[in-house]
């Protein structure tokens, strides 16, 4: 057989050829987006739209008093579009982007006013168009959740310039400490527990959303003070049947939530909705049973609540628990939280009126804290922190985030408040709030009384 002569002068060219195509093609196959991954991530962000509006919109309106319906869906609904432009015009990029000497406490401006991003940009395997949308609607719901607390007093206007604010100085920052490249994405090495890694683990935001919403709404219960006639006033909801479905479209979009944090369709989202669906399951009975004990009866409104409950305190470990570590985290982050709503708020007196930081506040620190936990391959888990040899090393990571959150969280809210407070007013007047913010805040009536 005749060999292929190749002139001397290009052989040298041809070995550099041979050398740079697999590394080409390497570059060019990390930078492809896979249509699967893609097709499952749009439809993970269109769940998570949908727990905030309607979902949570219609959870919290059928817990308020009839003249404050509108109220409720209304902040609700400003909020989704007012963090939707400004998550778009700086908020992604100060939570997302390399912030240089600054990358450990906050982000850079690459990506501001969503700069540079195309229909060719891409993050991982999915278009980064997809992605920035789909953290969108995480921004978006977590200052929604603080809504429950402050539900029948706070004024319009005070509340949109606090949750503004609020985005800005603390949404914002600690979505970047612990999802972008921030400094409690390397905990563990900073606290000298491991050479290497060490992050506490948050698959889907126990920290970012749910215990920082939960520091936030006791923060603004407890300046705002309580609704006039609490707690001797009875204030029972007024159509329950519009929490329940609420509820209902909570747990159903919570898939979005927490399997579409793996941004693949893979196994791990796969075991992601599997652990949602147990935990979920195991919080709604286990509150169901708690208040039969309890009062006697179970209610439609426990049962609802516990699995909220339950939906918060499987997100952080929804990506490394197994099936029986969800239903244990299920079963505490219930248990906890319906002390904390119960209890606790009777005993301390503060009005959060929808129980946000005793469903979100309480069960995502409980489901935080066992995240370190059930991450253990013998307990089923998917694997502890990179650099991590032990769960004691991971549970004492995963407190510190937590404490971190709390204490960062809770002190820039304080602040943010008590400077709405005193330039333009939180809270709406006596004659306000007696008449409702239906008619008070919006001149609209959404039910006759």
């Amino acid at each position: 057989m005749n060999s292929i002569r190749i002139p001397r002068l290009l052989r040298p060219l041809l070995a550099v050829g041979l050398i740079l195509t697999p590394l080409l093609a390497f570059a060019q196959e990390e930078a492809t987006i896979d249509t699967g991954d893609t097709a499952w991530m749009l439809t993970a962000t269109a769940l998570v739209l949908f727990m905030t509006i309607p979902g949570l919109s219609l959870f919290y309106a059928g817990l308020v008093r009839a003249k404050n319906v509108l109220s409720v869906l209304m902040q609700c609904f400003a909020i989704t579009a007012m963090m939707s432009l400004l998550w778009a015009i700086y908020g992604y990029s100060l939570a997302y982007t390399d912030g240089g000497s600054l990358q450990s406490v906050i982000g850079g401006f690459e990506r501001l006013f969503l700069s540079g991003m195309t229909v060719d940009s891409v993050a991982g395997t999915i278009p980064e168009s997809v992605y920035m949308t789909f953290q969108m609607t995480f921004a978006i719901i977590t200052p929604a959740l603080i809504v429950g607390a402050f539900a029948e007093r706070m004024k319009f206007s005070a509340m949109l310039v606090f949750m503004a604010l609020w985005l800005t100085l603390v949404y914002v920052p600690i979505w970047h400490w612990v999802w972008g490249g921030g400094w409690i994405a390397h905990l563990g090495t900073i606290m000298g527990l491991t050479e290497e890694g060490g992050e506490a683990l948050d698959f889907a935001g126990g920290t970012v959303v749910h215990i920082n919403a939960g520091i936030a709404a006791l923060m603004a219960a407890i300046v705002l003070g309580p609704r006039k006639g609490y707690p001797g006033t009875a204030m029972p909801p007024h159509n329950l049947g519009l929490t329940v479905m609420g509820a209902s479209m909570l747990w159903v979009g919570w898939f979005g939530f927490n399997a579409g944090s793996e941004l693949a369709a893979d196994g791990t989202a796969g075991m992601a909705m599997t652990v949602t669906q147990l935990a979920t399951a195991t919080a709604a009975l286990t509150w169901m049973f708690a208040e039969w004990i309890n009062h006697g009866k179970p209610s439609v409104l426990g049962i609802a609540t516990g699995a909220v409950a339950g939906l918060v305190a499987i997100t952080p470990a929804s990506g490394t628990a197994g099936p029986m570590g969800a239903i244990a985290i299920g079963f505490a982050g219930a248990f906890f939280a319906f002390i904390a709503s119960t209890k606790l708020k009777r005993k301390f007196g503060y009005d959060d009126s929808l129980d946000v930081w005793g469903v979100h506040g309480v069960a995502g620190i409980v489901g935080a804290i066992l995240t370190g936990v059930f991450a253990a391959p013998f307990l089923g888990g998917a694997g502890l922190a990179g650099g991590v040899d032990s769960i004691g090393v991971q549970v004492l990571i995963q407190f510190v985030s937590v404490v971190v959150t709390l204490v960062y969280g809770g002190a820039l809210s304080l602040l943010i408040l008590l400077v709405v407070k005193s330039t333009m007013g939180l809270r709406v007047n006596e004659e306000e709030e007696t008449m409702g913010l239906d008619l008070s805040q919006h001149d609209e009536r959404g039910y006759i009384l």
